[in-house]
């Protein structure tokens, strides 16, 4: 009997793993549909501050420099050094904070017997960058991050001089500051085209690392236009080998004539110090924000008043698009430019201007260049159909931003 049913048994078990297997490898025969996680939620829009003051001043006026020679390349970088590190100073800035003055304190056990009259002490705390002078009137280009919340700021020259430093305006979202000093005589560096930078020009970091005094590195131009990284609202980064380490931020990346190429501001480390990738805000970039920080007290761009989305092949197959273009509009600002225009939060803007997007921060990097009042054309998506709406470009609103553990 068990020999007669031994030929039976084989092919049915077999059935039964060969159906385990598909149902594996293709879940979609069982007829439950795959799970589809939800888009990350978007940060809350940004919140309206109040317009600074309205400032009225010339322009600085700033040196432009000769076009790069790549004919062939110096023996030695001492003429370009000596050229531009005078103009390049080290800035020394501090703030007062209140401290408990015992660790006990902090205990509310402790801090119950004292009531209000809890003792405290004041410390200053100290902070170190550099910074680049741009023009006789005595302003100096920095990093926003440098002296953010400084009660005191204290800019050194080269020649042994030293004075205090008057600040003009600052720029978080490209992380960028104007300081002013009074003095005679001052070091002034000349700027490039930095549109002219190549991938592979050799580069120079002059700066104020860790405090031991002013000090040259060299590299090349590893990488132009580098954005999406995450350090600022607007990102348009010269990418650099040269070691730029704690206290460069604020320094100059000069070109082998000694002329400025961009503001060193950021480096990506896992260890704190130099790893072959730092990044500089680009000449043309710096002396805008220098303009309007001069003349203005503080940069004005356009705004649309949207928080948005990247675009991904899940979500635009979700929106019935063909292709991945566009933004998602996951937020409006209330009585923001947007709001007044009637876009509503999961319309899909796909073209601004007659462009279509692509991009979410290119577009925003073009919107902000938009003069404020002006009237921008905009299409969307809106529950499967195509709307067309004229929007008037608001002036974005000023806004604080964190800045990343990785600039130096």
């Amino acid at each position: 009997m068990r020999r007669f049913l031994l030929p039976l048994v084989w092919p049915t078990v077999a059935g039964v793993l060969v159906a385990i297997v598909l149902l594996i490898a293709f879940p979609k025969l069982s007829g439950q549909a795959p799970s589809v996680s939800p888009p990350a939620a978007s940060p809350q829009p940004v919140q309206e501050t109040a317009t600074p003051p309205e400032v009225k001043r010339p322009a600085p006026e700033v040196k432009n420099a000769p076009a790069l020679s790549r004919n062939a390349g110096p023996v030695s970088y001492s003429e370009a050094v000596e050229r531009a590190a005078p103009a390049v100073v080290n800035i020394y800035s501090s703030r007062i904070v209140e401290s408990e003055q015992h660790p006990l304190m902090s205990d509310p056990f402790f801090r119950q017997f004292f009531g209000k009259d809890t003792p405290s002490r004041q410390r200053m705390l100290s902070s170190l960058g550099s910074g680049v002078i741009i023009s006789d009137e005595g302003y100096v280009l920095t990093n926003h991050h440098v002296i953010k919340g400084a009660d005191q700021i204290q800019v050194a020259l080269r020649d042994g001089r030293e004075t205090l430093a008057e600040v003009i305006g600052t720029d978080p979202e490209s992380d960028l500051a104007v300081l002013r000093i009074d003095l005679e005589d001052l070091p002034v560096i000349a700027l490039s085209d930095s549109s002219q930078a190549a991938v592979g020009d050799v580069a120079l970091a002059i700066g104020n690392p860790f405090g031991v005094g002013q000090t040259v590195t060299m590299g090349i131009v590893s990488a132009t236009g580098r954005s999406h990284l995450g350090l600022n609202a607007y990102e348009d980064f010269i990418q650099t080998d040269a070691a730029i380490n704690p206290g460069n931020s604020g320094g100059a990346l000069i070109n082998p004539e000694g002329a400025l190429v961009g503001i060193n501001t950021a480096i990506f480390s896992r260890s704190g110090g130099s790893q072959g990738i730092g990044f500089a805000i680009p000449a043309n970039l710096a002396r805008e924000i220098l303009n309007e920080l001069v003349t203005q007290g503080r940069v004005i761009r356009g705004w649309l008043g949207i928080e948005a989305q990247e675009m991904t092949r899940e979500l635009a197959a979700s929106f019935g698009l063909d292709s991945v273009v566009g933004v998602v509009i996951s937020g409006i600002v209330p009585d923001g430019p947007a709001d007044a225009a009637g876009l509503q939060p999961g319309d899909v803007l796909i073209k601004v201007d007659g462009r279509t997007i692509r991009d979410a921060r290119a577009v925003m990097t073009d919107i902000a260049a938009i003069a404020p009042g002006t009237k921008l054309p905009l299409s969307l998506v809106r529950n499967g159909e195509r709307i067309d709406v004229t929007l008037e470009v608001g002036e974005r609103p000023t806004a604080e931003v964190s800045q990343p553990q990785s600039q130096p």
